[in-house]
């Protein structure tokens, strides 16, 4: 087999993987996560039950496609961090320029989708399973730094708890505020067929609303986000640096 025939494949497995997301994100969204089956979604996107469930063993991962990176993230960033960065200046630096970009990994996902992670205890639960999973993510790193240091692991898993708190914290923030950012009853948003939110009654291209809405909760968290860590300065600021 040949080299561009194995990309092909990759390529064609990648777009089958993005349409089965598409289409169950939109299922989702229009039905609620816990009333679309995966067979609505193997309909849907025009393939096998199994292909899904290959793609995509827990249907939670077809929620949260994310899960992956968010898990490792934080342990990451500190691997990555730069000579003469702390671990938490590594992550308050990725996080912030994580709010300019409104990256949908700390959950930049618009209120439509918080509202339906929101009404299903089943992701709820599954969020927060993916925080513990990223928390100890962060532990193993800082732990593996200290003992290659010599220095104590109770504080690296100590060091961990206190910037996953942070970081639940600030998830927990943006939430709240894209649920806030919902349209009144009169005002509803339908999602489209390619994953967009139109306003009943408007235009496809009259989306000022939307980015209005947007500035502002990174704007409030941004700012959030510097104050929970500056809290955290004092006590961990010099810990870890590279």
């Amino acid at each position: 087999m040949s080299i561009d025939t194995l990309g092909l494949r990759e390529q064609k497995k990648r777009e089958t993987r993005q349409a089965i997301s598409d289409h169950a994100t939109q299922l989702f969204l229009v039905r609620g996560f816990d009333r679309t089956t995966i067979a609505d979604i193997a309909a849907a996107a025009r393939v096998a039950k199994m292909t899904v469930t290959n793609y995509f063993p827990r249907k939670e991962d077809l929620a949260l496609d994310h899960h992956e990176e968010f898990v490792a993230g934080l342990a990451r960033v500190v691997a990555d961090r730069p000579p003469g960065e702390s671990a938490l200046e590594a992550v308050r630096r990725e996080y912030l320029a994580a709010v300019e970009r409104r990256d949908p990994v700390i959950g930049f996902t618009g209120p439509a989708f918080a509202r339906m992670i929101a009404d299903s205890p089943t992701l709820v639960a599954r969020l927060r399973d993916l925080h513990e999973q990223r928390e100890l993510a962060l532990a193993a790193q800082l732990t593996a730094e200290a003992e290659a240091a010599g220095g104590d692991p109770v504080v690296a898993r100590a060091v961990a708890a206190q910037l996953a708190a942070a970081d639940r914290l600030l998830f927990r923030d943006l939430h709240e505020r894209m649920l806030a950012a919902l349209p009144s009853a009169g005002d509803q948003k339908t999602p489209r067929q390619d994953g967009r939110e139109t306003d009943q009654g408007r235009g496809d291209d009259d989306s000022d609303g939307d980015s209005d809405d947007d500035e502002l909760i990174a704007k409030a968290l941004d700012g959030t986000a510097r104050r929970v860590f500056g809290l955290l300065e004092p006590a961990i600021g010099a810990y870890a640096v590279r």
